[in-house]
């Protein structure tokens, strides 16, 4: 059962089901209340390092979800969230966050085609044609090196090491926009929107995809995928959205706010679930889980783990992809940062427009400390969008920092009743 204690309210509102116990709200431009009863508030409120941040919440559109885990003698996990101005009405550009779910899906819908092309794996070359607005086709080549092969499970690797947007859009037109969204609402995700390559692409073209073929190395076809148009336009669950003063078109400032209405929406709860059950399989609603065999899950584990030079993947060994390349929360994506003995991070990041997000699960094998910590926030002094000018080294990313860190340091000292550690991350 998850109990979820929201953060800066003293509204009570009570939920039944597999996710109980939620207390949130928020008052815009107000200081709120510290909850005692709720270990989030209470450590954003008295950690220091936070404060300048925590103090302008609404400023930063500031959205935290903390969640503790803990073991039962038959080592099963039991989850109780805080959250702190948790809205999945405030819309935040997810930007790479999307690949998540487009990683979960791509190894769905292989295991289904799977069953009609027993050849056909994540190991297959995958080309990629064109025939419409805005697509880039990716031909069939068999390189020596595994690693650059262009497959589902080498795109999936570049995705969740170093946030690769050309292989998301490879496995964006693999799943094409109807399956997305048909394969999203079957899981219990109905407002989620992916509609979007990462490219400039207008809302019509982002509709259609790609031909697909899969191959063996002599070239021989395996699987055709025809080009696919989204005959139904998805709704906004959001309605009409806005963010800035003006926007870059280019080199010219078009003053007036940027239109977000049609673009990706993934709320933070919404990807908090998809990584929880990644990671814990075994405590998730059977209805919410895709079709993943016990394989794919080991392989997601261990690529949303693994550090680019740490996880073997060849294109990767340079020291262009640091340890901390993509880990926001706890080392804040700084070259410097040393991976800490014992403790490792699971993760998914997105760095957009101003909005800085991390989704992350801990586990520190030397103290026992595990637990899931997610948070989003925008930092865009000016108001102005695509003119790269944006406070992710100066404020988002030192917030993120000190925000893992810190409770990292509460879960270090807090008491358990039994321990776990995941077995080593090796892929499978």
């Amino acid at each position: 059962m998850l109990e979820r204690v929201a953060t800066a309210s003293l509204i009570l509102i009570t939920m039944i089901g597999s996710f109980s116990g939620r207390l949130s709200s928020f008052k815009a431009n107000t200081v709120e209340p510290v909850d005692p009863q709720n270990p989030l508030d209470s450590l954003l409120h008295n950690t220091s390092a936070l404060a300048s941040v925590v103090r302008q919440a609404d400023k930063y559109e500031l959205q935290i979800i903390y969640t503790r885990i803990d073991r039962d003698a038959q080592n099963q996990p039991h989850f109780t969230q805080y959250d702190y101005r948790l809205d999945e009405r405030a819309y935040f550009n997810p930007a790479s966050l999307v690949k998540l779910p487009v990683a979960i899906l791509s190894l769905q819908k292989l295991n289904q085609l799977h069953q009609q092309v027993p050849a056909l794996t994540r190991r297959s070359i995958m080309a990629t044609g064109a025939a419409g607005r805005c697509q880039t086709a990716v031909p069939f080549a068999a390189p020596a090196d595994s690693d650059r092969v262009a497959s589902i499970g080498n795109y999936i690797k570049r995705m969740l090491l170093v946030s690769d947007n050309q292989a998301y859009n490879r496995l964006y037109e693999f799943l094409g926009q109807q399956y997305l969204h048909e394969q999203l609402r079957t899981l219990g995700y109905p407002q989620v929107r992916i509609t979007r390559r990462f490219a400039p692409c207008d809302t019509a073209a982002n509709r259609c995809t790609n031909p697909v073929t899969f191959h063996e190395a002599s070239g021989s076809i395996i699987y055709r995928q025809a080009a696919a148009c989204n005959a139904l336009p998805l709704g906004h669950p959001l309605g009409r959205i806005r963010k800035g003063q003006g926007y870059y078109a280019g080199r010219q400032l078009v003053q007036k706010p940027y239109d977000f209405t049609t673009a990706n929406y993934l709320p933070l709860q919404a990807v908090t679930n998809l990584l929880r059950t990644v990671l814990f399989p075994e405590a998730s609603p059977s209805a919410s889980s895709p079709e993943l065999t016990s394989a794919d899950l080991a392989f997601l584990r261990y690529y949303l783990g693994a550090t680019p030079q740490g996880s073997g993947f060849r294109p990767y060994a340079s020291p262009e992809y640091f340890p901390a390349y993509k880990k926001y929360l706890y080392y804040g994506r700084q070259r410097q940062a040393q991976p800490q003995p014992g403790l490792r991070i699971y993760n998914i990041v997105g760095m957009s427009h101003g909005y800085l997000a991390d989704c992350a699960y801990f586990i520190d094998e030397q103290s026992g400390a595990e637990f899931m910590l997610s948070a989003v926030l925008y930092v865009n002094a000016d108001g102005i969008l695509n003119d790269g000018q944006y406070e992710y080294t100066s404020v988002g990313l030192p917030f993120l920092t000190q925000l893992g860190q810190a409770v990292y340091r509460l879960e270090q000292h807090r008491l358990r009743a039994f321990r776990t550690t995941l077995p080593n991350p090796t892929e499978r």
